[in-house]
Formats: C-alpha cells, structure tokens, sequence
C-alpha cells in the first residue's frame, strides 16, 4: 500500500488551479457532485463503466459531465493516473469507488482527492470504526462476539459499503447459522429499538467562523475548522420496511421469508431541535478523535455521515460511520431544512466544490487534499 501523502506537494506543483476539472465515478452521489461542481464554475469529468450510465445522465444535463471516461474495469483508474493529473482532476471519493476500487486500491490512487482517504481504511473495519466512534465520545450497540451468546434480537453487518445489502436480524443461533455468510467478515450488534437518523456534518479545516471544533489547531496555534449539519435522511429498506403487513417474524419465517435492508431509496428529515446539541457534540466528538486514530494523522475532512439510533428516551446508540459523501444527501441535491437557513440551493455535493474553490483561492489545496 502506497502512501501518496509525499507525492500531494509535487502533483500539485503541476496543477492549474484555474483549471481544475472535478472527476466522479458515475454512481452513487455523483448527480449532485457534479452539479455541485458545475454550480461553482469548475470542468467536470464523469467516469464510468458501460454506456447505460453515460445515456442516463442525458436525462439531467444539468449534471451532464463535460467529458466523459470510460474503461472496462473500474481498476483501470489506477493506470490512467498520469492522464487524470494531465488534465489537473481531483477525484471526489464516495461509496462506489470505494467499494469498485477495494481501499488498499483507493489509497493508492495516484491522483490529488478530495478529503483524506486514510482515513477510509478505519471506515472500512467495524473494529476500528469502532475504536475511533468510542474515542469521540459515542455511545454505540454492544458486540456479540460469539453468536452461540446470541439470547435476543441482533443484527448481522457485513464489512464495506454494500447498501445493506446480506444484513439480516437473528433471535438465536438457529437464526444466525440459517442466514449468516460465513465466507465474508461480519460484525454482531444487539439490535436498539428506535428511530433511525443519518445525519451528514461536513468539517472543513481552512474556516475559522462558525461552529469549531474544540482542539483542532492550525500551524500558529490558532483554533480552527467549522463543523456543518448539512442533512439527515431516513432510509426505504427493502424487504424490512413492508413486513409488518404479513404478521409476526415466526409467520414469516414460517413461509420461508426473511427480512432484508437493501437501501432502495431515502427520505429527507429534521431532528427535534432539542436534540441538536447532542448531535453536534457527537460529530464534534468523531471530527476530534480522528486525528488521534494514528501517528500523523490528518483526521476528517469534508463530508462525513454518523449513522445514529434515537431510542425512546431521546438518546443516542451510534452505530456506525461514512467518512465521505453518502447517497442518503441525494434527497437534499437542492438544499435543505438544514443547508438553507445559511444559503439556498446548497447540496452536499456543491459545498464540496466550494470548499475545493475556496482553498484553490487560498493557496490550500494541500490542506483538503490528500
């Protein structure tokens, strides 16, 4: 595994930056990226594998790449690197690529992308996602480490960005062995009664107004970085959300079904207010303690989603963490109830190629990019 983070300084040396072309894999979240990026007056290149996705994006031109890419394998980005720095892109990372990529395939992308991509490895393992959530701060489900302990409902994870796709629910061992698969590596949480949120902060190091985060300080001592809600979403899960039509999980089980949680869709939403302070103080928390996941370590930049439980008596159960864009922002491409008390028609995906404008205009690429 390569480490890019003493080659940035050179890539950038070569960098136009009044020629910067944003490069996203056409997937995911990459409709509103790219719209984001157009909106703040940069070139754009989609990437991509097969033509279905190329024609799909002629259905919104107001995303439309003004040039395309597209390979045979998604792994081909690795020997195109030279090309892309050609032509002054800075990929924007999401879901997608990682998960087409692999991490260790990701981190050594020889290309100049936005946020710090060192920071994936410890989203990808539930273990260090783990490790770093509990550092920051949050509460999160207990961990089964055996599932013979199984005694009450849990639900079963799989590692990576899969879209929910093979998590299932278990009472008991017999649950666990019918449905587990045990060629991938999965994690065993006790399932928390509540109402799921996934709320979405974005923490950008060169502001120094707004909310700060407490320890994060620049190279003259100074107190620095705004920390963002940009939105919460709600996730339409198929099977899971429709099964409480058919009557209880022993019926079901019975007719040989089993509750799924392949994200089909996503719904926007709004806190109580009360409950915002704790929820800053929770991404707060994460933005904090990643820069304490390894020696040298540059924490979180840019968008970041902490996926929460809220129980009953309005606390928090964390129970895991994207850091990059995530596709439940999809439902806020022209603002939200969030975004826009501070300035209207503002995505996720646009205040990423603000954040890049302003740090081209500053002279700190280096520090957003990784």
């Amino acid at each position: 595994m390569a480490d890019t983070s003493g080659q940035l300084a050179e890539w950038l040396s070569a960098y136009n930056p009044d020629e910067i072309t944003i490069g996203v894999v056409a997937s995911h979240s990459a409709l509103q990226i790219l719209h984001g990026a157009r909106a703040e007056g940069f070139r754009t290149l989609g990437i991509a594998v097969g033509e279905g996705r190329r024609k799909m994006f002629k259905a919104f031109p107001g995303a439309e790449p003004d040039e395309w890419l597209m390979l045979d394998d998604y792994k081909q980005m690795l020997d195109k690197a030279e090309w892309f720095r050609e032509r002054n892109v800075i990929i924007i990372p999401h879901g997608s690529l990682v998960e087409y990529l692999g991490p260790d395939n990701f981190i050594d992308l020889q290309v100049p992308t936005f946020g710090n991509r060192r920071i994936l490895k410890w989203e990808a393992g539930r273990d260090t996602q783990r490790e770093w959530l509990e550092l920051g701060g949050c509460t999160m489900p207990k961990l089964i480490d055996d599932p013979h302990d199984i005694d009450g409902p849990v639900i079963v994870k799989y590692a990576g960005a899969k879209g929910g796709r093979g998590y299932f629910v278990a009472r008991n061992f017999r649950d666990f062995r019918r449905n587990v698969d045990l060629e991938e590596d999965f994690t065993i949480q006790e399932y928390i009664l509540g109402t799921r949120y996934y709320m979405q902060f974005f923490y950008d190091p060169i502001c120094d107004d707004g909310y700060q985060v407490e320890g994060m300080m620049s190279r003259d001592g100074q107190e620095l970085g705004r920390l963002e809600l940009l939105t919460i979403d709600r996730r339409d899960e198929a099977n899971v959300d429709e099964f409480y039509k058919l009557g209880s999980l022993r019926d079901l089980r019975d007719m040989g079904l089993e509750p799924s949680f392949v994200v089909t869709g996503n719904a926007e939403v709004v806190l109580r207010e009360s409950l915002l302070p704790e929820a800053f103080r929770l991404g707060e928390g994460a933005v904090a303690a990643s820069l304490e996941l390894e020696e040298g370590a540059r924490g979180m930049i840019g968008p970041f989603c902490l996926e929460a439980i809220v129980t009953d008596k309005l606390e928090f159960r964390v129970f895991e963490v994207s850091a990059r864009i995530v596709a439940g922002s999809n439902v806020s491409i022209g603002g939200s109830p969030y975004m826009n008390i501070n300035e209207d028609n503002m995505s996720v995906g646009r205040r990423i190629a603000r954040c890049i404008r302003k740090a081209a205009d500053k002279n700190r690429l280096h520090d957003i990019l990784s």
